[in-house]
């Protein structure tokens, strides 16, 4: 029972607070972001108004490659799976109305994210709100892109390098912010198992733990700002399992790998998001019913904050009855469903706590494993995250395209009358013209900023890059002179190089 214990206490399998849910329910984030500033902004509005208690921010790919709209790469993608933002003017826009020393924010944003936070602080001040007095998390988890997503810039050293520079920035300038959100969601998304899930976004968690030690951090100050983002799958009971394993693992390596003796800075708190990867096009109102059983499993494995996906999301962005839909699956598991009046209600089930067991236990192997190669890094530089993730993908697609995995609608259960996917379902369009104005107001303001004052801040952030010191503080002043995302990220770029994929066979 020692493993188990009671809520609220070390390792904190059963929830890291001793009354859960009955105390204080989880943040209900809805993940929202698409064509301009000015159109999010409105849909950010619209989610507070139907209840949402956090904002989070999707930026367009672009954005979060360190292109500016106008960049010739960017053509197409401008506003098409986020908002675009090249510069402060954008991300005043963006939280017009809002106001930043109330509202608590995530932005789901890593190669830039430092530029991202300097814009956020930028427009802070522009509120007359006080770093200090900001709240929420940027995702900052650089080490996932070359796994899992890919969009990285700089060479990995050099990226973790960036990484740390926040940490100690936020320590002094931000003590409320969670300065990363370790993601194991993409490395589901991109096809590993619960097990792997937990296994390398730990590995990668490792890294930044061990990097900010060296910089010097408190790791009982700096390790009450680390956060995660989980995947909630299929598998109800296995997903509960996870989240539980989850928090029991960490709370063993902050104690006995780091020394964290603060039980805030051995606690696992995390986000969780429903799987986009299990949505269909086919029959996609049946989608409502997986986010369902994805979302309760979050609740039922402890989570601190969760977003729902759209029912659509397979077919677009999602729809505003769609996001309204998305938001009020969560209301009615914390107000029906009397899930929240039990602190831990799976707690002691022979299934779910034998699954705790063997998660943890295959995730230490992993570790293990990563640890006997030299570390997270060198783990990535030879491609060993990468290629055990593509097996697993491919087993995944493998046992679903001979029917021995389930899929309803897709393999099985189909009406056969060939007008499944999408039948029925009104789908978000970005306007393609939002591309062509986007690029107008960027161009407008390079015609209207100080040309001295935004060399002079570019200069400013190559020269920390270059000689070590901490670029936070320089991109706060260079993105106040008003340069853009895309020329940051160049200057950046001259300084570290760019990172290039080699293939992992």
């Amino acid at each position: 029972m020692s493993e188990l214990g009671l809520p609220g206490e070390f390792p904190f399998t059963r929830g890291i607070q001793p009354t859960m849910y009955r105390g204080r329910l989880w943040t209900m984030r809805q993940y929202a972001g698409f064509g301009t500033a000015a159109e999010s902004n409105a849909r950010y509005r619209y989610l507070l108004e139907q209840g949402v208690s956090g904002l989070s921010v999707a930026f367009d790919l672009p954005t979060q490659m360190g292109y500016d709209s106008d960049h010739p790469l960017a053509q197409g993608e401008v506003g098409k799976v986020g908002v675009a933002i090249d510069s402060i003017e954008d991300m005043a826009q963006l939280f017009d109305g809002l106001p930043l020393g109330k509202v608590s924010t995530s932005m789901t944003i890593n190669a830039t994210a430092v530029i991202l936070l300097a814009l956020y602080v930028a427009v802070a001040r522009r509120q007359r709100v006080a770093a200090a007095a900001l709240s929420g998390t940027i995702q900052n988890d650089i080490l996932k892109e070359y796994v899992a997503r890919g969009t990285y810039i700089y060479p990995p050293r050099a990226s973790l390098r960036i990484v740390t520079d926040i940490f100690a920035y936020c320590a002094k300038e931000l003590p409320n912010w969670n300065t990363i959100s370790i993601s194991g969601y993409h490395i589901r998304e991109a096809g590993s198992t619960a097990i792997q899930e937990v296994g390398f976004t730990f590995a990668h968690a490792i890294a930044y733990v061990q990097a900010a030690v060296d910089a010097g951090l408190d790791v009982n100050t700096f390790g009450q700002r680390v956060s995660f983002f989980f995947n909630a799958h299929n598998d109800f009971l296995e997903e509960i399992a996870k989240f539980r394993a989850a928090r029991r693992l960490w709370a063993h390596i902050m104690r006995d790998r780091f020394g964290a003796t603060h039980p805030r800075a051995q606690q696992l708190r995390f986000h969780t998001q429903t799987a986009g990867s299990s949505l269909t096009a086919q029959q996609p109102h049946h989608n409502i019913v997986r986010v369902s059983l994805q979302a309760l499993a979050a609740v039922l494995g402890g989570t601190q904050s969760l977003h729902c996906n759209g029912f659509d999301e397979a077919l677009g962005l999602p729809t505003e009855e769609a996001a309204r839909l998305a938001l009020r699956t969560q209301q009615v598991i914390a107000a029906e469903t009397g899930v929240t009046n039990t602190v831990d209600p799976v707690g002691g089930a022979y299934a779910i706590e034998a699954a705790t067991d063997d998660i943890e236990r295959g995730a230490r192997e992993i570790l293990d494993r990563i640890d006997r190669l030299g570390g997270t890094l060198t783990a990535i530089e030879t491609g060993l995250i990468q290629r055990e993730i593509q097996e697993s993908a491919y087993r995944a697609q493998v046992a679903i395209d001979s029917g021995t995995s389930t899929v309803v609608g897709v393999n099985r259960f189909t009406d056969g009358n060939g007008r499944e996917q999408g039948s029925g379902v009104e789908v978000f369009r970005v306007d393609p013209s939002m591309e062509r104005d986007q690029v107008g107001r960027l161009r407008a303001l390079r015609e209207r900023r100080d040309a001295e004052s935004w060399r002079r801040a570019l200069d400013g952030v190559r020269d920390a890059a270059q000689n070590g010191s901490n670029v936070v503080a320089p991109i706060v002043q260079a993105v106040e002179a008003s340069a853009t995302v895309g020329e940051i990220s160049d200057v950046l770029r001259g300084a570290f190089g760019e990172y290039a994929e080699t293939a992992t066979l």
